[in-house]
């Protein structure tokens, strides 16, 4: 299995995407962390698969514009497991608010928990593999870290800091064995569509030359392969899982 004997922290790991990797990597042999809100149902969800996968999951609640907690949520998994093999940077927030009606507040909170949070993970997570000279770090940006969108400037904003600074995280950590990539996902079909009419969520599927949206678990396949040492050449990357959105338009 890819991940035997592996520990990994997965945040915004109660739901969607977050869950879906959490269950790849218990499939591959990992120990992981469900890191997410207190109300999010993680504890729940956490308890259930560690009945399934032999005592390898775990909860920590966690909220990534708190700093204490993120820098907890490492203490308690290198306690817990000893060390910590990888990371997916993955608790997010949307946000769709024409850019002359978006309150200070709602910018600075997508932009606080989309680009700050996901430095503070990485932060707690070089201070726990640049010791241990190894460890793999994944952020998950969006098609809209290199793509622009009309009604998301905020969300635009992080994303696109979230793919240049993984970057510079790439290259300062790579020189100490670690490394940092980033995922790039497209429209993935999870409830949080399900409130679209069938015209637009037509058309967001005619956005993907697939002819489809994207499902939670191929982006958790795409996490599992940068978290592997399949991938241990692969630093800096911006891995785009969008069913072809962003080559182009035929």
């Amino acid at each position: 299995m890819r991940m035997q004997g592996k520990s990994v922290i997965v945040t915004g790991g109660a739901s969607g995407i977050g869950l879906a990797s959490v269950e790849r990597c218990l499939e591959e042999g990992a120990s992981v962390v469900i890191a997410d809100l207190e109300e999010s149902g993680g504890a729940q969800r956490a308890a259930a698969l560690d009945g399934q996968h032999a005592g390898r999951c775990l909860f920590q609640a966690c909220d990534v514009t708190a700093t204490d907690q993120v820098d907890r949520l490492f203490e308690e998994t290198v306690n817990a497991l000893g060390r910590v093999d990888a990371v997916f940077n993955n608790a997010g927030i949307g946000g769709v608010t024409p850019s002359d009606e978006v309150a200070d507040e709602e910018f600075l909170r997508i932009i606080d928990i989309n680009l700050n949070g996901v430095f503070r993970v990485a932060r707690a997570a070089l201070r726990v593999m640049l010791p241990q000279g190894s460890g793999s770090i994944v952020n998950c940006a969006s098609i809209l870290g290199v793509f622009g969108q009309s009604q998301t400037a905020a969300y635009t904003a992080a994303k696109g800091g979230v793919v240049n600074m993984t970057r510079s995280l790439a290259i300062e950590a790579a020189p100490k064995g670690v490394r940092v990539n980033a995922i790039g996902p497209g429209y993935i079909d999870t409830p949080l569509l399900e409130a679209l009419d069938d015209d637009m969520l037509q058309g967001l599927i005619g956005l993907h030359p697939l002819g489809r949206l994207g499902r939670s678990e191929e982006i958790a396949n795409a996490f599992l392969f940068l978290a592997s040492d399949e991938a241990s050449f692969v630093t800096g990357a911006n891995l785009m899982v969008d069913g072809g959105f962003t080559a182009g338009k035929s």
